[in-house]
């Protein structure tokens, strides 16, 4: 991956400062984990919703360490990876993807630690609990009845777990909650809806729905990039071609839906002329989840053309998110990393604020897309 000057020059600086907000977090707040920013504070007493993100602030940890060579970084970030091993036995969310593919499985990369396998596979276990026989579906917190979007990030764990142990019922359980997705909440113009609604006595689909999205029938950004990714990743474990069409198609409606800015709206179908909440809120977060996904699709894709459009937008949109408008390295108190991010518009939760996927992500690109470039370097 070919950088300007301007751009590797700009995305180190841009890594050099989420790591020193990162580490002014730990010293303010010790073994506290972040979900979203209020007035650009992370401590604060308003509502999670679910406890989904630590992960993602640890995971920050392992990334500096990967970027760096620095061992500080990996002190703290095992640090903080303990303190989430617990939740290897947490059946109240869907989210133990999020919180061990981002954790323990790059810590036992770098180790080879069995008990950090263990770990692993012992949190793929009890996400694939979840699984409903009729419907075919991962079920979300919220109810049984209910499938997200953003299981899909989350259902890789099995699939790495089915993997690594050989469990073909994982493997199994894995394949049909993606296709199930594929069949009811992706659309065929690559848009997603944020959730589906089951009938539990049939196990038949009933309705789109959504928690997050303007409506229904519209394209929540962070619930299309969590598809697109979460599609490449069940690829990446599975090599099922199936699933690479469905990351492909929501690539072309990221692409071909995407502001002239490069940072999108928090929904594609946001009425632009309304007032905020339901108008013109970016959600930069969605742009990093979608940058550091296409970077991944790009290496998957057979279609040259396809890979470079891939590469071009993520790169578009990473220039955008470490330029003043969106990087808080120029707003002084800010304590998160990445401005603009949306958690929840309707409960007004983390509106226009900084939140912890969104620094996750915008550091996973940047460390990407500066690895390219020395690994092409080097060869």
């Amino acid at each position: 991956m070919q950088l300007t000057e301007t751009q590797r020059q700009r995305y180190w600086q841009a890594v050099e400062f989420a790591g020193r907000q990162v580490a002014a977090t730990i010293d303010r707040t010790p073994d506290y984990f972040p979900i979203y920013t209020s007035a650009g504070k992370w401590f604060h007493q308003g509502e999670l919703w679910t406890d989904w993100t630590g992960g993602f602030f640890a995971g920050q940890m392992w990334l500096f360490h990967r970027h760096t060579g620095d061992p500080a970084w990996a002190r703290q970030a095992e640090h903080y990876s303990r303190l989430l091993e617990h939740r290897q036995h947490d059946r109240n969310v869907h989210d133990l993807g999020f919180i061990f593919l981002n954790t323990y499985l790059p810590w036992y990369e770098l180790t080879g630690d069995p008990r950090l396998h263990d770990v692993i596979v012992q949190a793929g276990r009890t996400l694939a609990m979840r699984f409903q026989e009729r419907g075919q579906y991962l079920r979300s917190f919220v109810a049984p009845e209910s499938l997200f979007i953003d299981i899909m990030m989350n259902v890789p764990l099995i699939a790495l777990v089915a993997r690594e142990t050989g469990d073909d019922n994982l493997l199994r359980i894995a394949l049909a909650h993606s296709l199930t997705t594929r069949d009811t909440i992706v659309r065929a113009d690559g848009s997603t809806a944020h959730e589906g609604i089951f009938d539990l006595e049939t196990g038949r689909f009933l309705r789109q729905s959504t928690h997050q999205g303007l409506a229904a029938e519209s394209a929540w950004a962070r619930g299309l990039a969590w598809s697109l990714y979460g599609f490449s990743s069940m690829y990446r474990y599975t090599g099922r071609a199936e699933l690479l069409e469905v990351a492909e198609r929501n690539a072309a409606y990221w692409l071909a839906h995407l502001p002239a800015d490069h940072v999108p709206y928090w929904d594609f179908d946001a009425d632009l002329s309304r007032p905020h909440p339901w108008g013109p809120q970016k959600d930069s977060s969605a742009g990093a989840i979608a940058a550091s996904g296409l970077m991944n699709l790009a290496q998957q894709t057979a279609s040259p053309e396809r890979a470079q459009a891939y590469r071009a937008t993520a790169l578009a949109m990473l220039d955008a998110l470490v330029a003043p408008e969106y990087l808080a390295d120029q707003t002084p108190g800010w304590e998160g990393i990445l401005m603009h991010g949306v958690y929840h518009t309707a409960k007004n939760l983390g509106v226009d604020e900084s939140v912890m996927w969104g620094d996750f992500f915008l550091v996973e690109g940047l460390v990407k897309a500066l690895a390219a470039e020395r690994e092409a370097a080097s060869t």
